[in-house]
């Protein structure tokens, strides 16, 4: 298994250029997309577990620099690198949390380039969903955790080492039953992570997505945690008028990291293998 980390000459200048990871050297071809926003590197034993069917290409998406990120720019930034790698066969893209919502926004801007697209744990494209994700988490939040999130909030004021906290603090609440793991999670970015999120944000307001996933054609599936905060059949119904080929499977005993869950791992891998062999 080839893993090494590798420079992409952007076409958009003023920024850092884009890396990448790859694992594997036979099958389809795999673009593995984190989520965070700003959380590059997290997804490592998922590329490493599908590297045995497929070769798998783990980009690290744009840190913030001068200019300010955008849907946009991420979308221009995945589209030249799946033009550098995949000029055989059109490569499955497979998405978690932010990363299924870019997936989504790069396959209605470039219809046909993606043989299919997987979204996991896929982030949110309504006020309501992000409200009842809101309000389940507020549901798990004990007084311990209370404090907790309080002390990680006083203590950490640096943006990029807060939002490495928060990001450990949500992962064990979003979560069911985790396997013992190292969080590989390469850096933090959390100006990325504002900008990023802002402009979708922007674009959800002004009706562009999820209108925009209206041009998909490819074959998708949704795999979901029965108990992942961000609510699997809210988004699944925001997402099907426009959608009307998405496949949607709840993983049961199962938060918002199906690849951690003790219950689920082993179904969700399956789904994915299978997923890959067919699609």
């Amino acid at each position: 298994m080839a893993d090494g980390t590798t420079p992409l000459a952007s076409n958009l200048v003023h920024n850092p250029p884009l890396h990448c990871r790859r694992y594997g050297d036979r099958g389809p071809t795999v673009f593995l997309l984190h989520g965070g926003p700003g959380a590059p590197g997290y997804m490592a034993p998922v590329a490493r577990q599908l590297s045995a069917v497929a070769r798998v290409i783990e980009p690290y998406q744009r840190r913030s620099g001068a200019s300010p990120l955008t849907v946009a720019t991420h979308v221009s930034d995945l589209h030249a690198l799946i033009s550098a790698e995949c000029s055989a066969a059109p490569p499955i893209l497979i998405g978690h949390s932010w990363g299924a919502m870019l997936a989504m926004c790069f396959a209605g801007e470039h219809a046909g380039v993606a043989a299919s697209l997987v979204l996991i744990g896929c982030g949110t494209f309504d006020s309501a969903a992000r409200e009842r994700l809101l309000q389940i988490r507020e549901e798990r939040m004990t007084p311990a955790m209370h404090e907790r999130k309080a002390r990680f909030l006083k203590r950490f004021s640096e943006p990029d080492a807060r939002l490495r906290a928060m990001g450990s603090f949500y992962q064990r609440l979003d979560s069911v039953d985790p396997i013992t793991h190292r969080d590989e999670t390469a850096e933090f970015d959390a100006r990325g992570h504002d900008e990023t999120w802002t402009d979708m944000l922007r674009l959800q307001d002004k009706g562009v997505y999820p209108t925009a996933f209206s041009g998909i054609k490819s074959p998708v599936l949704m795999l979901h945690g029965a108990q992942d905060p961000h609510p699997g059949p809210m988004i699944r119904d925001s997402l099907s008028p426009h959608l009307p080929q998405l496949q949607y499977v709840e993983l049961a005993d199962c938060g918002h990291y199906p690849w951690l869950e003790r219950a689920a791992r082993e179904e969700f891998y399956n789904h994915l293998t299978a997923w890959i062999h067919t699609n």
